[in-house]
């Protein structure tokens, strides 16, 4: 209230705002304050990049933005890059290319090097047993041409598979994560560990976003970034997989099965602060 005693309503928003930013500093700080904690130990070091897979790693020079890119977490964040504050404009390369077509692999690998050191670097996560069911709901329950191919064992296309109703079933997929097999090769993108894709034990991290806190998260980083009068993020997805919506999913998959799951994607729970999901995992 002001000294006439009538409420401001714009110093309880102001009031609010700060409230808000020192409580999302706060949750940021935790957040890295984990991963250097999980990764205690872990070389940091950038000496070995040229051996890492830097495929989901996107780069903006002009803004001096880095941005590991994870399936079924958002797609918004990667759109970031081509709306209003952009203009579409062709410098946004991942780094794995910019490696590839340097003409002398060690001077760019220094530069890159540099690049992770200075540059903002972000990423979003998201709990890892619900980004696998949005995985699976997105390609499995839509037909998707190319996972049907490549990734299941039905004697028929996504085509006739659809027009007849038949596809894999959660326990199936589930399965298929588990078989030895498919473990000996390096996990489709879209379901391998969060940890293998953005290496945060060996890039230091100044942005971890989760997707549970989609909105507030993209509006602290697009402050972080100086954008924020420049780039309005656009809603969450209505459909997007609850979290509350997990133990109906899993409901068809063996406890013990659901053990195994945790020790595949562990590392991803315990780096990103998600808790461990006993009533999924605990008789």
């Amino acid at each position: 209230m002001n000294t006439s005693g009538t409420f401001n309503s714009r110093i309880f928003l102001r009031y609010l705002h700060l409230v808000f930013a020192a409580k999302s500093s706060e949750q940021q700080r935790l957040r890295k304050d984990l991963l250097r904690k999980q990764c205690g130990g872990v070389n940091q070091s950038l000496v070995n990049l040229n051996k890492i897979d830097l495929k989901n790693f996107i780069v903006d020079d002009q803004h001096g933005i880095i941005y590991c890119y994870i399936p079924k977490v958002t797609h918004h964040l990667r759109l970031l890059t081509f709306i209003k504050a952009y203009k579409r404009v062709p410098y946004l390369k991942d780094l794995l290319q910019k490696l590839i077509e340097c003409p002398n692999a060690d001077v760019c690998l220094r530069v890159l090097q540099a690049k992770l050191k200075h540059y903002t670097k972000f990423l979003f996560v998201r709990d890892p047993f619900v980004r696998l069911i949005s995985a699976y709901r997105d390609k499995m329950l839509n037909y998707d041409q190319y996972f049907f191919k490549g990734y299941t064992d039905l004697p028929y296309n996504h085509e006739v598979a659809k027009k007849n109703g038949l596809r894999p079933s959660f326990y199936n997929f589930i399965q298929y994560i588990l078989d030895p097999r498919t473990q000996t090769y390096a996990f489709e993108p879209h379901w391998r560990q969060m940890y293998r894709l953005c290496h945060p034990c060996l890039i230091e991290y100044d942005f971890v976003g989760h997707q549970e806190s989609l909105q507030e998260d993209a509006q602290e980083l697009l402050k972080m970034l100086k954008m924020e009068n420049d780039i309005k993020f656009p809603p969450s997805y209505a459909n997007m997989t609850s979290a509350d919506s997990v133990m109906y999913w899993f409901q068809s998959v063996p406890v013990e099965d659901r053990r195994k799951l945790y020790r595949i994607y562990e590392e991803d729970f315990q780096l990103f602060g998600y808790r461990r999901p006993t009533e999924l995992l605990d008789d």
